[in-house]
């Protein structure tokens, strides 16, 4: 008979078939395992012990990596964009518990994580993929952590592979004049959104949420409070800015200002022609009857407009790149920049588009020769 102990206490003995087993008591309930060698189990009940202590219960014993996840990604339905809530969701099913769904929250440890890791790099998964897991892991067992089902994130002592940064492609001055000017003279029906594109940086959504409420037309600034997001399966919401910094006011070029009111005048004529199609929703840039625009059309559009001017083709995304490209090129302050783009601090920007910024070595060289360098003064002989 093995004596009951009390919390932070153990228990190792050779059962009569010479195997071993260790067992520990957390909150009145025992836990145990069976080993062929003393040594196997004086190893966990030494790792059981240390996690008892820092705060591992029995219900955190008992829990496996799968059933944790399930109800973790359950709990962050009300807190995550649904777009992200179904993404989470998606790893988890398809990425992290086909290999790890099955082991014991307790055992869980860091070189199983960082197998998982190296198998998706063998399997050929993209490495942004294999970024995302690490994040929904590392987030959902932080909250394990909290809830004391954990005593450490294993997955803090891991080295997911960081995606590689591309190239970014990006239209330079010559080619975004080209683009609008085409767009304009083919009289493309998103003239006025790509040039608002490349004037402001705003994200796709963010454009497409946009409303006749949000400028200001005597300050001329235009304020984004919402993007427009599709739903699986169909259907559109909107949602607030993808940051909170994302939701900002920026101030337009009496040019772009000009082309708005144009394109306002140009809309009440289409409203007109819908009749009773028509459903407004004040959008500044619908479809033909109000609705939002269906990107998939636009962005085909797009595509075409590209080629047709013999441009590269590049993704809509890609006039976000190329406004923050010429504004840096041209000398704006890189925390304006930030600003516009929406960024929550402008060390992401850097981080993005800091190789674009043009070198001033030689202007900083000569600049602090010139501050440090005595003048010359004629004394009166």
């Amino acid at each position: 008979m093995v004596k009951r102990r009390g919390n932070n206490e153990g228990s190792l003995f050779k059962r009569p078939d010479g195997t071993w087993r260790a067992q520990v008591t957390i909150e009145g309930r025992r836990l145990s395992v069976s080993a062929k060698t003393r040594k196997e189990c004086q190893g966990w009940l030494k790792e059981t012990l240390k996690q008892v202590e820092t705060g591992l219960t029995y219900q955190g014993a008992n829990t496996n990596l799968g059933e944790f996840l399930s109800e973790w990604h359950i709990s962050m339905q009300s807190s995550l964009r649904p777009t992200t809530w179904y993404q989470y969701g998606q790893i988890i099913r398809d990425h992290i518990i086909p290999m790890l769904g099955k082991i014991k929250l307790k055992d869980f440890r860091p070189e199983q994580i960082q197998a998982l890791y190296n198998k998706k790099v063998r399997d050929g998964i993209g490495l942004r993929t294999i970024q995302i897991t690490h994040s929904v892991l590392h987030r959902a067992l932080n909250h394990g952590v909290k809830l004391g089902l954990l005593s450490r994130n294993p997955s803090d002592a891991t080295n997911p592979p960081k995606p590689q940064q591309n190239e970014l492609l990006i239209l330079d001055e010559n080619q975004a004049q080209q683009f609008i000017l085409n767009a304009e003279a083919w009289n493309d029906r998103y003239a006025t959104l790509y040039h608002l594109a490349i004037t402001t940086g705003f994200r796709q959504s963010e454009i497409l949420g946009l409303q006749w409420k949000d400028i200001d037309w005597e300050r001329r600034t235009l304020q984004v409070q919402r993007q427009l997001k599709w739903k699986k399966g169909g259907g559109f919401y909107f949602a607030q800015p993808k940051t909170k910094s994302g939701k900002r006011i920026i101030v337009l070029g009496k040019t772009a200002i000009e082309k708005l009111r144009q394109h306002r005048d140009r809309q009440f004529e289409k409203r007109q022609i819908a009749g009773d199609k028509w459903q407004e929703m004040d959008l500044i840039f619908p479809s033909t009857v109000g609705t939002p625009i269906n990107q998939s059309n636009m962005n085909k559009s797009f595509k075409k407009l590209l080629k047709q001017s013999g441009l590269p083709i590049i993704r809509f995304h890609d006039l976000r790149h190329t406004a923050a490209s010429l504004m840096l090129n041209f000398g704006i302050p890189l925390i304006i920049v930030s600003r516009r783009l929406g960024h929550s601090r402008p060390s992401i920007t850097l981080d993005i588009y800091g190789h674009l910024i043009p070198s001033k070595q030689e202007e900083a060289a000569e600049l602090m020769d010139s501050l440090l360098t005595p003048i010359e003064v004629q004394l009166p002989t």
